[in-house]
């Protein structure tokens, strides 16, 4: 079983998935950073990193190229975009992503929280997402969502985001996920 003292979850501390994302890293003895930025309500800041507005900028993203890429609109408003700009370094950070929400008929994963998945897919990284209405665990295959059964965590860097809308069963898989990974 791994030291679970030498890995770090990278996350953004909302309320949620993020947040329950924490109190598992926390009571797993993981490591916890919370990307921030100024003026950005968060749920958890355990770990908590606030972004400079130098930071953000290095992140900044065309929202008609989210948008497209996600079909649905994003707003142009600041916090949108900084928000944006904060999953950005949340993905980059880790090198395995898990995400808790809802994939959609068009593959992307509902809300905020599409644009890290979608984000991950672009990096090639390892994503997980566990479906809150389907109930399961899939893995991006290439072009595809395959059912996986009982992910663990392996890398020392990895990523935990999701859902505000955190629903019993996303709260279990979270749990059950840290105590497969970490006994």
């Amino acid at each position: 079983m791994a030291d679970p003292k030498d890995f770090t979850l990278f996350s953004g501390g909302a309320g949620g998935a993020e947040s329950f994302f924490g109190e598992m890293a926390e009571k797993h003895g993981v490591n916890e950073v919370n990307y921030s930025f100024e003026g950005h309500q968060v749920a958890r800041s355990r770990g908590e990193r606030i972004l400079t507005p130098e930071e953000l900028e290095r992140k900044d993203v065309s929202l008609t190229y989210v948008s497209k890429l996600l079909n649905r609109r994003f707003t142009n408003a600041p916090l949108m975009r900084s928000v944006l700009q904060t999953i950005m370094y949340m993905v980059d950070s880790g090198h395995e992503i898990f995400v808790v929400g809802t994939i959609q008929e068009d593959d992307t994963v509902k809300g905020g929280t599409g644009w890290g998945a979608e984000f991950a897919k672009i990096c090639n990284k390892p994503l997980y997402v566990f479906g809150q209405k389907r109930d399961g665990w899939f893995q991006w295959d290439t072009d595809k969502w395959v059912d996986v059964k009982n992910p663990v965590i392996t890398q020392r860097h990895f990523t935990g985001t999701g859902t505000r809308f955190l629903e019993d069963n996303g709260r279990k898989a979270i749990e059950e996920l840290f105590q497969r990974s970490f006994g």
